[in-house]
């Protein structure tokens, strides 16, 4: 553009000297005026870069992640039932959104709905008929667990960091909210999504906390290093709103029946070592006054049984009991310990099969501590339990870009993790007390939409896998498993599950 207006003042310098005019004092003037328009162009650009990087600043910033998907969900039950749901249609959508208001402070966000095709309400494993149990909103897997069409908050917090700590060379993050706590390190491979804080072998469940991490690289010269103090809240034991037995929001009462301790968790995860390649990453936590049922309750136990009025055939009022449902007890602490390997590519430059394959293998431990003669998971002792997961995720040698993944996992008899948000419609597959083989495939199809294949087959040595802490999570042998459920009228343990589950995400 210069050069135009440069030309066409040399034109009209010429067209004027022919009338006599002074050329050097024309030139001189007119270069005059263009370096003028040039400064004012320059100034016009740099106020227009400065208001769009202020609008755009100043946006939330949205995507999203939405999944459509259709589950060929078999069980086999102990003493040969079975029962299925070859055809289950669900959508999901993760509403993602994220605000950088400095570059110290930023707010992140997802909205969650999950929700069966055709269904209006929450169902869940424990809908049980008659309403005794809801537990399809219990707040570790709001998001998990099918409902109706509602957007829930799957996680919103805020992220503040900084580069020194207290002079050293330690960078250091604080947040708080509701944490991105499920779809860890390992259990995201499966559907090519980006890793949150946790590692899922041992928590991958939806709660509200505190994290601050700090980057020990600089200062020990360990690529990577890393320590994260995580800490939060699973339930509360506030009492509700208009509740007619304690005032709003006190402390729950402290009849047998109540839970009368917050749920909470804390711990850290560390990082000995990351390059980016090759990691290792480690987490130890506890969790207080975790939450059970009762399963020992009988005819004549008021926690059990509420007794109605009724009527025999002369008419006469008689009294008896109806099962009215089990309701939560604190029944003690458990401690969790993990030590993962991932790596990114194998070798360098071996080939390129290696460089794109990524395997992994994880341990993991559980440590039960029962508490005032409570038995957890149906034992009055502590009880320790294992698991090891190994994994790995190879290029398709079929398709240019699609990937397959194969995973293996096996627990002991009393391992119990804190999986329930596992995105599997057939139970946790890592809370297994037996053996769990999945088979995936992830094939991008455009620049917005991939599509997943997954093959998930859980084969149960023990029974409780997908229980709670309290008796119901007794890891039993499946006949002892059995007498219970027929004591109690409950369905059969599953010795077997298996699910085959195909879907289309869009994403953006």
């Amino acid at each position: 553009m210069t050069k135009i207006i440069k030309i066409s003042a040399l034109a009209a310098l010429v067209t004027s000297s022919l009338v006599g005019a002074d050329i050097d004092a024309k030139l001189s003037e007119m270069e005059a005026k263009i370096n003028a328009l040039q400064t004012q162009l320059n100034q016009s650009n740099k106020t227009l870069t400065e208001v769009k990087a202020h609008d755009g600043n100043d946006n939330l910033k949205f995507g999203v992640d939405f999944r459509t998907s259709i589950d060929n969900i078999q069980y086999k039950q102990y003493g040969g039932g079975t029962a299925s749901n070859p055809d289950l249609l669900t959508n999901r959508l993760w509403l993602t959104m994220g605000y950088e208001a400095t570059p110290n402070t930023l707010f992140k966000g997802k909205l969650s709905y999950l929700k069966a095709y055709g269904d209006s309400v929450s169902h869940s494993q424990s809908n049980i008929a008659g309403g005794s149990t809801n537990l399809q909103a219990f707040d570790w897997v709001t998001n998990e667990n099918t409902g109706d069409s509602s957007l829930k908050v799957k996680e919103a917090y805020w992220l503040y960091k900084q580069d020194t700590l207290a002079g050293a060379n330690i960078p250091w993050t604080m947040s708080i909210g509701r944490r991105p706590s499920t779809d860890g390190l390992g259990i995201n491979l499966r559907e090519g999504q980006k890793e949150n804080s946790p590692l899922a072998h041992t928590v991958n469940v939806e709660f509200d906390g505190l994290s601050s991490k700090l980057d020990l690289d600089k200062v020990t010269g360990v690529q990577g290093m890393s320590w994260k103090l995580c800490t939060g809240r699973g339930l509360t034991n506030a009492s509700p709103r208009f509740d007619m037995t304690n005032p709003a929001y006190a402390a729950a009462s402290t009849t047998r029946n109540e839970i009368q301790h917050d749920v909470n968790m804390y711990g850290f995860i560390f990082e000995p070592y990351n390059d980016g390649q090759y990691m290792v990453s480690s987490n130890w936590a506890r969790a207080d006054h975790l939450i059970g049922f009762d399963m020992g309750m009988g005819p004549g136990n008021p926690d059990f049984m509420n007794y109605m009025i009724l009527t025999d055939t002369s008419g006469q009022p008689t009294t008896t009991q109806v099962p009215t449902g089990y309701k939560f007890k604190d029944f003690g602490s458990l401690d969790l310990a993990t030590v993962m390997f991932k790596a990114d590519g194998i070798g360098s430059g071996i080939s390129d099969f290696l460089d794109n394959t990524t395997v992994f293998a994880s341990w993991a431990q559980s440590k039960t501590t029962p508490k005032n003669g409570m038995l957890m998971l149906g034992q009055p002792d502590s009880k320790t339990g294992t698991s090891i997961w190994f994994g790995a995720q190879i290029p398709c040698p079929l398709t240019k870009d699609g990937r397959i993944g194969v995973e293996w996992n096996k627990g002991s008899r009393w391992w119990r993790p804190v999986t329930y948000g596992e995105d599997t419609m057939a139970g946790s597959k890592l809370a297994a007390r037996g053996t769990a083989v999945e088979v995936y495939y992830n094939k991008p199809i455009d620049k917005a939409l991939s599509f997943n294949l997954r093959a998930t087959k859980i084969k149960y040595d023990y029974a409780g896998s997908n229980a709670f802490f309290g008796e119901d999570g007794y890891a039993g042998t499946m006949a002892e498993a059995s007498g219970m459920a027929t004591t109690f009228g409950m369905a059969q343990p599953v010795t077997e599950a298996t699910d085959l589950k195909a879907s289309i995400s869009y994403r953006f």
